[in-house]
């Protein structure tokens, strides 16, 4: 039962941050093409700064809850189970969510520019950018389904 416990709230807080993940470029599109209007910028930055935080905090939350799943057995091995015993599948999700971390922590750097003034991309290419995390996420969401390794 907890373990389920701590899948159900894990869940919640991936959740949680893939929306944070998905929206924090459409900011940077809007931040793109509102040049030359302060005041919308400054509401976009404002915008963008308090949805990073939230960003880091979903993921601090979901990365312990997620430690726990994949590492608690080690501590309560009677409530928590192995479940990526011997398997290999969690090398490849591990590696997909931290370049989901990467690509946050790089869209956080570009509004942290944009707030100093500096160029962002071109709206175009953010829009672009911006379906790259669903890539990973499809590739995060098959591993777990399938197992396949």
């Amino acid at each position: 039962m907890l373990y389920l416990w701590i899948k159900t709230f894990h869940l919640l807080f991936v959740i949680a941050w893939m929306a944070t993940v998905f929206y924090l470029p459409r900011i940077l599109v809007n931040l793109a093409e509102a040049q030359g209007e302060p005041a919308v910028q400054a509401r976009l930055q404002l915008m963008g700064r308090r949805l990073y935080k939230f960003g880091h905090n979903m993921f601090g939350i979901a990365f312990l809850l997620g430690l726990a799943l994949w590492q608690g057995w080690r501590v309560l091995p009677a409530k928590l189970p192995n479940v990526t015993a011997g398997l290999h599948w969690i090398d490849a999700k591990l590696t997909l969510v931290a370049l989901l971390l990467v690509y946050f922590v790089w869209a956080g750097r570009l509004l942290k520019r944009s707030e100093r003034g500096g160029a962002l991309p071109s709206a175009r290419a953010l829009r672009w950018l911006n379906e790259v995390p669903l890539l990973f996420l499809l590739g995060v969401i098959y591993l777990v389904l399938a197992k396949p390794f």
